[in-house]
């Protein structure tokens, strides 16, 4: 059985006015994301990548071009119908991680059920904690947490809404190399269950390990030997 896109980008541009000038910040961009495909983009920086990032997490709007989430057209729709979008299909992951440190692991997982106003499966959260290997720790306060055990936490919340796509911005750019590995290894075993996973992030050595790289510069998706990063 074919994997089919979640995430489709089709002449993606995005366009601002600086003074008299106009700046390409996306300039046509082609590139789709399969279901159980962990796709890393890298670039360096004003190549772009943030724009992209803030596209396709449906907080900003493109000038044109077509950008489909789950097979839904994102690219003309209102504030509301973009927040279900984000609901309902997209979970987040972050370098900073955007815990309440007060709170336990469990609550900090839960809060994304609050604010949807979904009821809470105790069931399902404790599904969550095993499978990133937090469930001992789920009544801890975050604060006494290390930086990996965070970046878990940040995973099981972005799962708890059973999104289609995972969008990772710089997952291990706080953590140790060797946590690093096993952040991926979380992600790959993620994928397996057949969620999309779209990292980005300057860490060549995690991109790498990943099924494809895109490389971003200038706006545009360029082959590897014409980007300005080294391998």
């Amino acid at each position: 059985m074919q994997s089919r896109p979640i995430l489709e980008a089709k002449n993606l541009k995005k366009y601002y006015q600086r003074g008299p000038e106009v700046v390409k910040a996306l300039d046509g961009v082609d590139f789709n994301i399969k279901e159980s495909e962990i796709v890393s983009i890298v670039g360096p920086s004003g190549s772009g990548k943030t724009t992209l990032m803030n596209l396709i997490s449906c907080l900003d709007g493109a000038s044109s071009g077509s950008l489909k989430i789950n097979n839904t057209d994102v690219t003309s729709l209102s504030e509301t119908e973009l927040i279900n979008i984000r609901r309902e299909n997209i979970g987040f992951v972050f370098q900073r991680f955007y815990l309440i440190p007060t709170l336990t692991v469990r609550e900090n997982v839960e809060l994304p059920m609050l604010f949807a106003k979904k009821k809470i499966n105790p069931d399902k959260i404790s599904d969550l904690l095993r499978e990133v290997n937090l469930n001992e720790k789920q009544g801890v306060q975050v604060k006494y947490l290390s930086g990996g055990d965070k970046q878990r936490v940040g995973i099981a919340r972005a799962l708890v809404n059973e999104p289609k796509l995972i969008i990772a911005d710089e997952p291990t750019g706080k953590l140790e190399a060797s946590v690093g590995i096993q952040i991926l290894d979380l992600f790959k075993r993620l994928a397996e269950k057949g969620i999309a996973v779209f990292i980005a992030t300057h860490d060549l050595e995690l991109a790498q390990n990943t099924k494809r790289i895109i490389h971003l510069q200038d706006g545009k998706i360029v082959p590897k030997e014409e980007s300005d990063l080294y391998y």
